[in-house]
């Protein structure tokens, strides 16, 4: 189920997981960290940041919605939510 979201939200989404990234909560969760999905080691360089709810679906940029994820999950997962990520890796 993709929601018609105003490209203004999604900019305003967007904006705030870049701010996000730049805080000290997110260089703290990166500092060791796994992908969120496949549990592989990813480095501070190569860490992605994923929303669970993609913002296609109505996520937002919360931290509770943000998640540390290696560049293959992310941009693969592209509007999956993480229960239907997780199931798809499951197969």
């Amino acid at each position: 189920m993709y929601l018609d979201i105003p490209d203004s939200v999604r900019k305003a989404e967007r904006q705030k997981a870049k701010d996000l990234k730049k805080s000290r909560w997110w260089q703290n969760l990166i500092q060791k960290t796994k992908c969120y999905y496949c549990q592989v080691d990813i480095s501070r360089e190569t860490v992605t940041m994923d929303h669970i709810v993609p913002i296609s679906r109505g996520g937002k940029s919360t931290k509770g919605n943000l998640v540390p994820c290696c560049k293959t999950c992310n941009l693969n997962k592209r509007s999956l939510t993480a229960v239907e990520w997780t199931e798809y890796l499951n197969r």
